[in-house]
C-alpha cells in the first residue's frame, strides 16, 4: 500500500486545500496518473499517483486542508 502525500508546493507554502479528485475510490490508477487538484493562496497545483493500483482511501475530502506531508489517501 502506498500513501498519496502532499508533496512540497513551493516555499512559505505549508498547507493546501482539496480541490477535487480526480478518481474515486475503486478507480485503478497508474503511476503519474493526474489524481488531485489542491489549492493554495498563490496557485493550483496537480498530484500525480505515486504508484499503480487502486484507489483504496480519500483521506482528505475536497474543501479540506492538509499539512505539507500529510496524508491525503493511500493506493493499494
Amino acid at each position: 500500500m502506498a500513501d498519496i502525500v502532499l508533496p512540497e508546493l513551493g516555499e512559505g507554502i505549508t498547507k493546501a486545500t482539496m480541490a477535487c479528485w480526480h478518481a474515486k475510490i475503486g478507480d485503478y490508477l497508474r503511476q503519474g496518473e493526474d489524481l488531485c487538484e489542491v489549492v493554495t493562496d498563490k496557485a493550483s497545483f496537480v498530484i500525480e499517483a505515486t504508484a499503480r493500483g487502486k484507489l483504496k482511501s480519500i483521506i482528505v475530502a475536497e474543501g479540506q486542508e492538509a499539512q505539507v506531508g500529510g496524508v491525503l489517501g493511500t493506493i493499494e
